[in-house]
């Protein structure tokens, strides 16, 4: 699943440990929603998901 820039810089935010179980889940519900890309919105709407 690709990335944008601004995404993969969210990402970043997120403590080192739990980064590849936080992208494995935000890549899951991208996939769910039909999405082809993860870009800051569905970075975001998983930020307030999942917490």
């Amino acid at each position: 699943m690709n990335w944008t820039a601004e995404a993969e810089a969210k990402l970043k935010e997120i403590p080192f440990f739990v980064r590849p179980a936080a992208r494995k889940k935000i890549e899951k519900l991208a996939e769910e929603m039909g999405a082809t890309e993860i870009n800051v919105d569905i970075y975001l709407q998983a930020k307030s998901k999942f917490g």
